[in-house]
């Protein structure tokens, strides 16, 4: 599934292309994804976009009478044309610009979104979401009293949208291996001084791989075709049995919350 880099990264490739720019029609192929599009979707029509923007791993198109929001779900991508080529089966929707340019929306899973909303505030799926990894708002002074109050794994809880959005299951392992945490300690032990590294390590790990292009998965591309390249930098995720980069002690995988997780029992703690 696309994660919080390869969704910014998508945001990145496709804004300049749909910035001020105005709709000229929105196709829609098939409209059984995760959540049926919404028929309202044409009012888009005619109108400019404003901005694209991101909350957690929605892409927000903004207009003067409301927002698109896409999710790409497990399999979705976006893709830029510049001119148009025959959709292939899986491509559901391409919104059209009046200057030619095609938003290709592609997904052979169908488990992302193309939703409709005159205001945000009115979708649930935005509702009660944490703050954003790279705000200001994200920092040892929110997050420590959080721990405290759960006894859960640390890295079920730091992927709990409810407390922090984006932190997928790949960027969480490499951050708590950069902030030397094991991912099975219990949130409630952390000390304030692993909490203030933990939130450090988040906003590097995202960060770096913002700036990677994302990480290559199997089925995400970024809006110009070309794969991310952070997945060359990952140190412990998908590297079970090999050895650490740091003290060449074999890399531990094990199940936490019904995901792979992957730590060395020699650098976390």
């Amino acid at each position: 599934m696309p994660e919080l880099p390869e969704v910014e990264t998508s945001r990145l490739g496709i804004r300049p292309y749909l910035l001020h720019q105005k709709i000229h029609k929105i196709i829609v192929r098939q409209s059984k994804l995760r959540w049926p599009i919404d028929k309202d979707i044409v009012q888009a029509e005619g109108h400019l976009i404003e901005d694209v923007q991101r909350r957690a791993k929605y892409i927000l198109i903004k207009l003067a009478i409301g927002w698109i929001v896409i999710h790409l779900g497990m399999s979705g991508s976006l893709r830029i044309l510049t001119e148009d080529k025959v959709a292939a089966k899986h491509d559901h929707v391409d919104l059209v610009l009046e200057n030619g340019v095609i938003l290709r929306y592609t997904d052979p899973r169908r488990f992302g979104a193309w939703l409709w909303t005159p205001f945000l505030e009115w979708l649930p799926q935005l509702a009660n979401l944490g703050p954003e990894p790279l705000s200001n708002d994200f920092n040892a002074v929110y997050l420590q009293p959080l721990l405290e109050k759960r006894k859960v794994p640390i890295k079920s809880l730091i992927m709990d949208n409810h407390v922090v959005v984006g932190v997928g299951n790949i960027y969480a392992s490499e951050s708590l291996f950069m902030a030397r945490i094991l991912p099975t300690r219990l949130a409630n032990t952390l000390t304030v001084v692993e909490t203030t590294r933990l939130v450090q390590a988040i906003k590097q790990v995202l960060t770096k791989s913002i700036e990677q292009g994302g990480t290559t998965l199997r089925d995400f591309a970024q809006s110009d075709g070309k794969p991310g390249y952070f997945v060359q930098q990952l140190q412990v995720y998908g590297r079970a049995e090999l050895g650490c980069f740091i003290c060449n002690t074999p890399i531990k995988s094990q199940r936490i919350g019904q995901r792979n997780t992957f730590y060395c029992e020699n650098c976390q703690t």
